[in-house]
Order: C-alpha cells, then sequence, then structure tokens
C-alpha cells in the first residue's frame, strides 16, 4: 500500500464522513475532537484521528461494515490505493 501523507489537504479532500459505515453515533462521538484538531492546524504528527482512515489508523468507533466508498474518493485515487474499509482495518482489507 502507499503512504498516504497526513495533511490538511488530504483531509479537505478526504469523504470519510459520507460513509455508509460511520454511523451518526462514531460522527458525533468524533466530532469535538476532530474539530480542536482540525483548527489546530498541523495534523502530520497525530497518532489517530478519527477520518481520513486511509492514513490513519482505524476507527475506535466504527464495528460494523455497511458499504465503504473508499474507491470514489480523491486521496484514494491520487495515491493510488487497492484496498477498502480502512476505517475497519488499519491498512486496508
Amino acid at each position: 500500500m502507499n503512504k498516504v501523507e497526513k495533511s490538511k489537504e488530504n483531509l479537505k479532500k478526504c469523504i470519510c464522513m459520507k460513509c455508509p459505515s460511520y454511523k451518526l453515533g462514531c460522527k458525533m462521538k468524533a466530532m469535538p475532537k476532530n474539530m480542536m484538531t482540525m483548527l489546530k492546524g498541523n495534523i502530520s504528527e497525530l497518532n489517530h484521528f478519527e477520518g481520513l482512515f486511509c492514513a490513519f489508523d482505524k476507527s475506535n468507533c466504527i464495528t460494523e461494515e455497511t458499504g465503504c466508498i473508499c474507491s470514489t474518493c480523491d486521496v484514494y485515487k491520487e495515491n493510488k490505493l487497492d484496498k477498502l474499509y480502512f476505517c475497519t482495518q488499519t491498512g486496508g482489507k
């Protein structure tokens, strides 16, 4: 797998929040911390972020795979990724 850069540019292109596997409850839990992190600026030093799962580790909240839209994301395409469900398995499957 290609290494996806942890950057604000990639975060802006990220569609993880639109994924059917990313349920509202998970989004609500992640929102305060994610918003504060994005406002701080540099996300490259983070170990975990609840989004942009192809660059970070899997979600700490998503447990059920109910659809995957990774392959439609510009980050996925630009980095020539070939796996899906980065949210449930670090590195995708």
